[in-house]
């Protein structure tokens, strides 16, 4: 499993292909939770020094990705660190990656009313001028004061550890290059505009700052359990394609949604999706689509609901959902199960 290691994003539709796949400032995690995330950076350092595996190790070429393709990530891994940072290089940006931007951020900035929620809505602009390219130093600064994150730059697509690893130090890699003109509808892996726009606004909320790094310490922990593949379903149904229950309606906070121009209407109002109410079991037991739309998206009530689903530990989660799909299989997306909470239109 890669971060998102063939996820395409269509910003007139779907997220088109696959997911296959310290710092601790915020008062509001205990300190069982900080030392947890202390001790699962160390943990990783620890690795690196002494026989770090290559899937973790920048090589100087990019990691190998799941799913099929007609090339392989782009960017220039020669220069990143081990870790898989890298300097913006922000000067580099050409007058059309500028104005790429600019356009991008423009078009989805008119869709957000009434279909993004208002915690998105309300720090948007924190991003600043769309004019240029944000330059992460200053985003960062921004974003440090808010809730101790920061935004660091990677050549593109990155392994689960390292990505993990990341989150756990209150650390969000961006991709550092920008889709090209000719990519300005379809782009197959995450762009700096996807990263910066569909998922920074919202790390400057308190809790939902908290939920990212509990994920990535989470991540830590599910790389060396063989769990991944049933966190990335999490990742995927929040992070990326949640909605969230508003006394207005029905919301989209998830990444995926608020950077795309088709798929965020279609998923706050469309008739056809099965909105379910989130429940941590079930989801992870959800199949989701990576060819069109999303057939089934996961409603929480509010952003503290994915902290305290984090809370506990995995290891117990990760054992009954094994053992339920072996009994019952796995869901199929767009199924709507007997009993559960659906969100009707």
């Amino acid at each position: 499993m890669r971060r998102f290691s063939a996820l395409g994003f269509d910003s007139a539709g779907a997220a088109a292909a696959a997911l296959p796949f310290g710092v601790n400032f915020s008062p509001r995690l205990t300190q069982a939770r900080q030392d947890e995330g202390n001790r699962g950076v160390h943990m990783m350092q620890e690795t690196d020094k002494t026989s770090p595996p290559a899937r973790e190790v920048n090589q100087g070429v990019a990691p190998v990705t799941y799913g099929q393709g007609d090339r392989p990530p782009r960017g220039d891994y020669a220069r990143a660190r081990t870790d898989y940072t890298c300097e913006q290089q922000h000067d580099r940006y050409s007058l059309a990656d500028h104005d790429t931007y600019r356009r991008l951020y423009v078009r989805q900035l008119q869709q957000l009313p009434g279909l993004a929620c208002d915690e998105f809505i309300s720090a948007v602009h924190l991003l600043g001028e769309p004019q240029q390219i944000p330059r992460f130093e200053e985003l960062s600064d921004k974003l440090h004061k808010a809730t101790g994150w920061q935004v660091v730059g990677v050549p593109g697509l990155i392994p689960e550890e390292a990505f993990f690893g990341l989150l756990a130090q209150r650390k969000f890699p961006v991709t550092d290059w920008i889709r090209e003109p000719r990519e300005f509808d379809y782009v197959v892996e995450p762009d700096i505009f996807h990263d910066l726009f569909g998922h920074v606004p919202l790390l400057f909320n308190p809790t939902f700052a908290d939920y990212m790094q509990a994920y990535g310490v989470g991540g830590l922990k599910a790389s060396k359990l063989d769990a991944c593949e049933l966190l990335a379903r999490l990742y995927w149904y929040t992070v990326e394609f949640g909605l969230i229950q508003t006394p207005q309606g029905l919301r989209a906070y998830g990444a995926g949604l608020l950077s795309s121009a088709g798929e965020l209407r279609h998923s706050v109002s469309a008739v056809g999706p099965r909105r379910v109410a989130f429940e941590l079991d079930r989801l992870m037991r959800s199949r989701y689509r990576i060819d069109t739309f999303q057939a089934t998206y996961f409603v929480i009530h509010n952003f503290q609901q994915l902290f305290d689903a984090t809370e506990p530990d995995f290891t117990p989660v990760y054992l009954r959902v094994r053992e339920t799909m072996k009994l019952s299989g796995e869901i199929e997306a767009g199924t709507v199960l007997a009993g559960e909470q659906e969100f009707l239109i």
